[in-house]
């Protein structure tokens, strides 16, 4: 695939993901829309799944396609705040991404759902 045609797939794929968190959040901000695999460029996959991750600012609930990319994510928040968001997302049927760590441009955080 190539590049330019890969970014057009996943800005597709991680705008619905936004839109879904926005939804849920009140605000969320667009992350990744393309992954490097073996030096090829691929957009975002397609499935949504919850996570929340601790960062530096915060906790931030984000949605992860199946391969832990990130798509869209809040705002940095409380735990409370974001876990609140998880649950709303788990409650609308959105599955909760099993993993245990999740990158975020050159940053690799873990997963922290799951305690609440």
């Amino acid at each position: 695939m190539q590049y330019f045609q890969a970014v057009r797939i996943g800005k597709e794929r991680a705008n619905k993901a936004q839109m879904t968190l926005f939804k849920l959040a009140g605000f969320a901000m667009l992350t990744l829309t393309t992954r490097k695999k073996e030096g090829k460029f691929f957009p975002v996959g397609e499935s949504e799944l919850v996570a929340v991750i601790k960062t530096a600012d915060g906790f931030v609930t984000i949605l992860v396609d199946e391969d832990g990319f990130t798509k869209a994510q809040s705002k940095a928040l409380s735990e409370n705040e974001a876990m609140e968001i998880f649950k709303k997302a788990i409650d609308s049927g959105i599955p909760e991404y099993k993993g245990t760590q999740i990158e975020i441009w050159t940053e690799s955080y873990p997963i922290v759902h799951g305690k609440k």
